[in-house]
Parts: C-alpha cells; structure tokens; sequence
C-alpha cells in the first residue's frame, strides 16, 4: 500500500518502526510586519521566502492535510501538533486561520488529536483573534524579548520603530484570567547587550506560563555576536547562569524557562523539552506556504541550499520526504557528533547542541555547537546547583528518619 494512500484505506495499518513527524511548522503566511534584524528567515542564507505566495492558498491546505493524514494512519500516529507560524501567521488573517484549522482536523483518521499552536509577534493579536483561538483551542505563543530597551534593539517596524508598546497591549490583553487557558509563553532572544536580570524580570512582568530562552542564531562560518570561536570566554553562558540562578531561587517560582527545566531534566535522566539539547531524533517538518517540505527552519541561517529537500506536498508523502538529510534521513544519535562530543562529559545533557549551530561552511554538522563552551559551562554550573540541592535534601531525609531517643525519667 503506497504511503500516501487515503486515510480511509490505512487507518487500521499498524505501526511501523519507521520515522515519523510528531510537529509540523506550517508557514500560513510568508511575510512578517516586522523587520527584526536577526531573524533567521529574511536576515540570513536561504532568500526563497521571496519567491513565494505570500498565503497559504487553501489548495495547498487541504494538500497538506491529506498527506498528513496518510502520515498518521500509516505509522498509527494518535497526536500530531501543529504550530502555525510565518512570516507572521495572523497577517494571513482569521478566515484563513480558521479555514486551516478546520481543514487539518477533518482529514485527521478517527481518534487522532491535532494539536495546534501558533507563534506571533503580538502586533495582530486582539479580542477576535483570541475568540478564534479559543474556538479552537489554538495556544498562542508571544515573541518579545524583555522590557522596552532589551526588545526594541532588534524587534522593530521596518521605519525603526519599536514594537514594545504594541506587543505589551497584546500581552496585557492574553494574560487575562480569560485568556490564560490559551497563553502558552514568550519567546525570548538573547542579546549580551541586555542585561541579564532587566530581561527576565521585564518578561516576568507579563505573567507568562513559560519562557524560553534563544541563543541567537549562528555557526562556525558566521558566529554569533559576541561568540568569538578561538575565545575560551563564555558570554552567553555568563548571561544564563545570572537568569538560572535569579529563577531558582525564587519560591514559589512563577514562570517556568524550558532550557533551565531541559537540562535539569536530562541530568536526572530525563527527557529534554527542546531541540537545542539531547540530542533528539529529528520529528519536526516545515511546510512552505507554497507546499513545499523542509526540515527545521533554523537551518537557514546555514546556507540557501541547507533547507532545500525537492519534495513537496502535491508530489510526494511525507514519508518520502523523511528520507531528506535535513530531516529523519541525517545521521542522529552518537553518529550525527563529532568525535569531541562524543567524549565529552556532558554529551548526554548537551547533545550537540542546536543542529544548525553545529556548522561549519564546506565541512557540514559534524562539530560541536559554536556555542560549546558556553554549554559546557551553563550544564556544569546546574549540575553543581542541583547535586547540592540533592544531597541536602537527603540529609533532611536521613535526620528525619532517625528516632528521637526517648526521655530519660
């Protein structure tokens, strides 16, 4: 049975040990009503955001539902998270979003739940936006990245506006205790020009269910700011451990930062909630407003070709574009690490790194993360704080374990 068959004709096919995509990136519009100069998909390699239809046309949507669909039944899939994203997702207006929405989630076999997120700037996002994320149950997630200083240095209008005011009059709008159910965290790059405890406490201000914390995008060919790669300074690392520090010492601890609970987590021997570390199995596609499949949109910032798979969603299944390198067809695990990584310490914490900042212009992604050092350290200086943390709860443990002696008459 050919792996784009309809749904109807595969929902009883059992799994298979196969790879298969558990979030899929859908950019419903590919144009963005900011021009943040970092941004990773009008600011860096891969340009093919100008050829592009500006709109997920809804041919394209019931497209990629379809396949998605087959997906699902074929490897017997019962969750699947979408994440609408752009560009900016509400310039694609609310019609489009719901149409969308609608769409995926009637192709979907019997049993299967979609779950759908979206990423936004905030500048569009109103009372009807929120009506039509509570219809459908759509959680909303607020790029900004800290008080009005931290977040107008990059995040501006392509006049060199700010956008702080705009972004915290939708904010104060999404923390509302009848908006809350739909408020699933900020999104937060850091800059070393801003200081370290102004951001978090200025993102803190916005009640947030969640953080998470970026290091901007870059490689060995291109570094990052202020990451030179011969320096055996930590910068970014200097900057996290002040947020780590200021946020696990509070009590009751009112946000929760996905890279701080990622490593305490795999130090503990679990699972890593982010890409960024632990070396995770790739399961996350991009889709194109033009149907066209990629990998992970941080590989932009790589080289204009490192996103380009040739599938697309009117030729072939998802299952063939898994096979791409920049998808389930690269090397994973120990295999996908440099011989470095493989020996160091804390491998099993850090993984690598983010793929994308693994490169390396004419050598690939066999290195260690550009930001090496800085997770090095970052890891090692929680694992100090937690292990503490441990042995001084096992000695309240053992001191409460011990019987009181009895009074003497």
């Amino acid at each position: 049975m050919p792996a784009d068959a309809p749904p109807s004709a595969t929902r009883h096919r059992p799994a298979v040990a196969a790879p298969r995509i558990r979030q899929v990136v859908l950019k419903v519009h590919s144009r963005c009503n900011l021009a943040c100069d970092y941004c990773y998909v009008y600011q860096h390699a891969d340009q093919d955001w100008r050829a592009r239809p500006r709109v997920m046309g809804p041919g394209t949507v019931r497209r990629v539902a379809d396949r998605l669909a087959a997906h699902v039944a074929r490897h017997g899939t019962d969750r699947l998270r979408v994440v609408l994203h752009g560009g900016e997702p509400l310039l694609a207006g609310l019609t489009v979003l719901d149409r969308t929405v609608r769409t995926l989630r009637a192709a979907m076999p019997s049993g299967v739940m979609v779950d759908v997120a979206m990423q936004t700037n905030g500048l569009l996002l109103d009372e009807a936006a929120l009506d039509l994320c509570h219809t459908h149950g759509i959680d909303v997630g607020v790029s900004v990245d800290g008080d009005r200083a931290a977040n107008d240095r990059h995040r501006r209008h392509a006049d060199g506006r700010g956008s702080f005011d705009e972004v915290a009059a939708a904010l104060r709008l999404l923390s509302r205790p009848e908006h809350q159910a739909r408020y699933a965290g900020l999104l937060c790059t850091v800059d070393l020009a801003n200081d370290p405890i102004a951001v978090y406490e200025g993102l803190r201000e916005f009640d947030p269910p969640r953080l998470d914390l970026l290091l901007p995008h870059g490689n060995w060919t291109a570094p990052p700011p202020g990451r030179h790669p011969d320096d055996p300074a930590t910068p970014y690392a200097d900057w996290l451990i002040a947020v780590f520090d200021r946020w696990y010492a509070e009590t009751p601890r009112r946000t929760g930062i996905r890279l701080f609970e990622s490593v305490i987590a795999l130090l503990l021997g679990g699972r890593s909630g982010t890409q960024a570390l632990g070396a995770a199995e790739p399961d996350v596609m991009t889709i194109e407003t033009d149907g066209t499949i990629e990998g992970t949109d941080t590989l932009k910032t790589t080289t204009a070709s490192a996103m380009r798979t040739g599938f697309d969603v009117f030729r072939h299944s998802i299952d063939e574009a898994l096979r791409h390198p920049s998808l389930a067809g690269r090397p994973t695990g120990t295999a996908a690490l440099a011989p470095a990584c493989r020996a160091c310490p804390v491998v099993d914490v850090c993984g690598g790194g983010l793929y994308a900042h693994r490169f390396r212009d004419g050598a690939g992604f066999v290195h260690p993360s550009v930001y090496c050092r800085d997770l090095l350290r970052l890891i090692g200086h929680v694992r100090t704080v937690v292990t503490a943390d441990l042995a001084a709860l096992r000695r309240r443990v053992t001191a409460a374990s011990v019987p009181t002696p009895a009074a003497q008459p």
